[in-house]
C-alpha cells in the first residue's frame, strides 16, 4: 500500500492535528518526521457521553489517540526525551495507551545545553531575532547537520555517549561562557540527565524505516504528518524566519526512510484565512478589527508557546506554491466557521511589488517583504455554519467561497472544517 503525507500550506497552525486524526481510524500508522517540541497540534475528540475531550499535542504524532494506530517518531525528528516523557505521562492519565509508540534509533536528541543556547542566542539577536520558540531545536538540528549530535542509539552505549557529549561541550561550553557569560554544564550533568530516560526509552526504540517499509509490503497504510509547514521548510520557506528541518513532502521521506514511489497522496492543510507566528514577512496580515477578530474567534494562540498568532486573510498565492512544492492532491480547508459574519471576504490571488504584478511567490526575499497583496473580494455569510455536515447544507455564499478558492490553489478541496470537534467536517471527497 502507499504512504500519504499531511502537510502545512501556510506557516502552520492551519490544523493538521485535525487531519491527521480524522484518518487515523483508516490508518495503520501515523509518523511524525521532523521538527520537535517546538509547534503543537490540538485535537477535540467528541465523548459518547456528548462531551467533548481536548488534547493538546507538541512532540507526539497525532495518531497515537487513535486506539488502532501505531504511533511512530521517524528519524527527521529531535526528541527532548523530558518532555517525550511529560506528553505520554499526561496521556496515560486521560486513560490514552501509549505503549505503541516506536521511535526511530536515528532521531537526534536535544540536550540542555542546546536549549540553553537557542535562548540566549535569541536573545543576542534581539530586533534581528528569528522568534525561535526556545527549545533547542534549530541548535540541535546545526549539531546533526557539523556532526557532532547526539542520537537517541547514542544513549544506550555509555562510553560513545560520554564522548559526544565532551565534543560538543568543547565548542558549546566556550559559546556559552566567553560570549554569552552563561554557566556551561559538566559532562557528567549531561551524561547523567540522558542516561536516566534509558531504561524507560529501551522498549520504544528500534530501525523505523525497516518497520514502515515493512508493513507498507504488509498492506497496511503509513500517514505522515509533518510538523510546521511549506513556508516554515529550511529550503522552500521565508528563509531566515523558517524552521530547521523539512516540512515538505519531500522531508516526508527522508525523515522517515520511506522512499518517494511510496508516496500516493499528499494533503495540504490550509485555513481559511492566513496565520503566522514569530517574525517574517506576512503580505496579507491585519492590523484592524478584522484581524482583532479572526484571533478572537479563531482562538489564535499557539498550542506549544501560548503566542498569539499574527492573522490575515486567505493568500492564494501561497496555496498554489505549496501544492507545486509538495505536489499536493487534496487540500483540507479548517476554520471555514471563523469567517462566519463578515460582509464581504478578501481572497488574495497575486501580490503588487514595485508596481509590478506578481501571480507566483516573488523569487527573491526583499520583493515577498515588500508584497502588497491584491484582493478579490468575495460575498460573507451569517449562517451559523458549525452543525453543516454535507457541502449542501453550507449557505450559498461560504459554498461560492470554497470553490472559488478551490479555484484558486492548484488542487481539489476535499474536506472543510466548520468546527473544533472532531465531528464538525464535511467531507467531499473520501482523503483514503
Amino acid at each position: 500500500m502507499p504512504a500519504i503525507a499531511i502537510i502545512g500550506a501556510q506557516w502552520g497552525d492551519e490544523g493538521k492535528g485535525k487531519a491527521t486524526d480524522l484518518l487515523g481510524s483508516r490508518v495503520d500508522h501515523v509518523v511524525k518526521f521532523n521538527g520537535g517540541n517546538n509547534a503543537g497540534h490540538t485535537v477535540v475528540i467528541d465523548m459518547p457521553d456528548g462531551t467533548s475531550e481536548k488534547y493538546a499535542l507538541h512532540l507526539l504524532p497525532s495518531g497515537i489517540l487513535s486506539p488502532n494506530c501505531t504511533p511512530v517518531i521517524g528519524n527527521g525528528v529531535v526528541v527532548d526525551v523530558e518532555v517525550l516523557f511529560q506528553e505520554l505521562d499526561a496521556l496515560s492519565a486521560r486513560g490514552v495507551d501509549v505503549s505503541k509508540l516506536k521511535i526511530s534509533a536515528n532521531a537526534h536528541v536535544i540536550p540542555s545545553y542546546n536549549k540553553a543556547v537557542d535562548k540566549v542566542t535569541e536573545r543576542f539577536l534581539g530586533s534581528r531575532r528569528l522568534g525561535t520558540t526556545g527549545r533547542g531545536i534549530g541548535p540541535t538540528y546545526a549539531d546533526k547537520m557539523n556532526r557532532i549530535g547526539i542520537r537517541v542509539q547514542d544513549l544506550f552505549d555509555e562510553s560513545i555517549l560520554r564522548k559526544k557529549v565532551e565534543g560538543a561541550l568543547d565548542l558549546k561550553g566556550q559559546v556559552l561562557t566567553k560570549i554569552y557569560n552563561r554557566r556551561a554544564p559538566a559532562v557528567d550533568e549531561i551524561v547523567e540527565e540522558l542516561l536516566a530516560y534509558v531504561e524507560r526509552l529501551a522498549p520504544m526504540v528500534c530501525d523505523t524505516g525497516l518497520f514502515l517499509n515493512q508493513r507498507l509490503d504488509d498492506g497496511d497504510i503509513v500517514l505522515l504528518e509533518a510538523g510546521q509547514a511549506t513556508l516554515l521548510d529550511v529550503d522552500h520557506g521565508t528563509y531566515p524566519f523558517v524552521t530547521s528541518s523539512s516540512c515538505t513532502a519531500a522531508g516526508a521521506c527522508t525523515g522517515s526512510g520511506i522512499p518517494p514511489m511510496r508516496l500516493d497522496q499528499v494533503v495540504g492543510i490550509v485555513k481559511a484565512y492566513t496565520t503566522r507566528v514569530g517574525e517574517g514577512p506576512f503580505p496579507t496580515e491585519l492590523f484592524d478589527d478584522h484581524g482583532a477578530h479572526l484571533s478572537k474567534v479563531g482562538a489564535e494562540f499557539g498550542v506549544t508557546t501560548g503566542r498569539a498568532r499574527r492573522c490575515g486573510w486567505y493568500d492564494a498565492v501561497i496555496a498554489r506554491y505549496a501544492a507545486r512544492v509538495n505536489g499536493v492532491t487534496d487540500f483540507v480547508l479548517t476554520k471555514l466557521d471563523v469567517l462566519t459574519g463578515f460582509d464581504q471576504v478578501p481572497v488574495c490571488v497575486a501580490y503588487d511589488v514595485g508596481g509590478v504584478r506578481h501571480d507566483e511567490m516573488p523569487v527573491n526575499q526583499s520583493d515577498f517583504h515588500h508584497a502588497v497583496p491584491i484582493y478579490e473580494y468575495l460575498p460573507g455569510w451569517w449562517e451559523d455554519i458549525s452543525e453543516c455536515r454535507t457541502f449542501e447544507e453550507l449557505p450559498a455564499n461560504a459554498r461560492a467561497y470554497v470553490e472559488a478558492v478551490e479555484a484558486m490553489s492548484g488542487a481539489r478541496i476535499s474536506v472543510v472544517g466548520v468546527g473544533p470537534s472532531r465531528a464538525a467536517t464535511i467531507v467531499r471527497h473520501e482523503l483514503v
